[in-house]
């Protein structure tokens, strides 16, 4: 018997990448092959040549129609086979394969906000809700708002056997965050992205949207981000590493903060739990750094560091990417 096959992939658009996907009917005991699409819609092609390449790089069950349905995610090519301008996955595949040695480990917190129509998710029709408070980690119908999709999604993932590793309400109403991992970059990465399709496609079916804009709403509201947490097997084994790994990111802090995700300086203001940025520092248990080392980890004398600079729209292909290459290079 046939089955449904949903190709996902990463389109062009500027300067935030979105998802797209279209399914097609495979027959039974065939694999996912190499398809295509019209890459003029995507801001991938010319209409003149507006063919492009889906190749499968990482298949899961489809938890949303079940049976022997199957998630395809695939990266861009252009027909001559060659890796699309916009397909971020390639490069990161080559320093994975470069550093591998390392055994660099990702745990990715992806933070994201539920709209009802132009307002967060529970919030009311005119002003404002409470300051924020008592929504982070919260109980209870008048600060949480969403958590019926929030357990859809993450049975959906558990479905699929995407490594999601918990879930919690956040400090604004209708915010919330899933995280991935702790697994390789290329596997953290794909996980990451198909985990945000699910969250986007069963959204729909509580017609709510789900968005990962780092500054949902201005004022005073804590952004949304994706904090990042990288170890390696000598961070795991030695503090010293540890350190090593945080100085390592701030000569190339510029560079980073560039690649992050759009419009991270309305994020990075220095208030709200966030460092500027403008300026790079590390600390223990520290949540206005640019990264954490966190308690337990000092007091274990081995663990990992979280990067807290990356927005929530940002590109886990790139991130990770620059992430293993900067803090691999110095262990080299």
């Amino acid at each position: 018997m046939p089955y449904k096959a949903e190709y996902i992939w990463i389109d062009g658009a500027e300067p935030t990448q979105k998802l797209r996907s279209k399914t097609k009917i495979i027959e039974d005991g065939v694999d996912p092959p190499i398809w295509g699409f019209d890459g003029s819609s995507t801001n991938q092609a010319t209409g003149e040549n507006s063919d492009c390449v889906l190749r499968p790089v990482y298949e899961v069950p489809d938890p949303i129609r079940g049976g022997a349905n199957k998630l395809v995610l695939c990266e861009v090519l252009l027909t001559s086979m060659k890796p699309h301008p916009s397909n971020k996955r390639a490069a990161l595949v080559a320093t994975a394969k470069k550093y591998a040695k390392h055994e660099p480990w990702f745990g990715i917190e992806q933070e994201y906000t539920f709209f009802d129509g132009l307002k967060p998710l529970g919030w009311p029709d005119n002003g404002f809700p409470a300051p924020q408070f008592g929504y982070y980690c919260g109980v209870g119908s008048d600060e949480i708002f969403g958590r019926e999709i929030v357990e859809a999604h993450s049975d959906a993932c558990i479905a699929a056997g995407i490594q999601i590793a918990g879930t919690n309400a956040e400090v604004m109403p209708g915010q919330w965050e899933f995280q991935i991992g702790p697994v390789g970059p290329v596997e953290v990465s794909d996980q990451l992205w198909v985990a945000r399709w699910l969250l986007y496609r069963i959204a729909e079916d509580f017609d709510v949207s789900a968005t990962l804009n780092p500054k949902p709403v201005s004022g005073d509201w804590n952004g949304a981000g994706a904090h990042t947490n990288f170890s390696t097997k000598e961070t795991r084994q030695s503090y010293e590493y540890v350190e090593r790994a945080a100085k390592a990111l701030g000569p190339k802090h510029d560079l980073h903060i560039k690649n992050y995700g759009a419009g991270i300086e309305r994020r990075l203001t220095g208030a709200h739990e966030t460092a500027s940025y403008t300026k790079f520092s590390y600390g223990v248990s520290h949540r206005g750094a640019s990264v954490r080392i966190p308690w337990q980890v000092a007091v274990d004398r081995k663990g990992y560091i979280e990067d807290r600079r990356p927005n929530a729209n940002m590109d886990p292909y790139t991130v990770v990417r620059l992430v293993t290459d900067t803090i691999c290079s110095t262990f080299e």
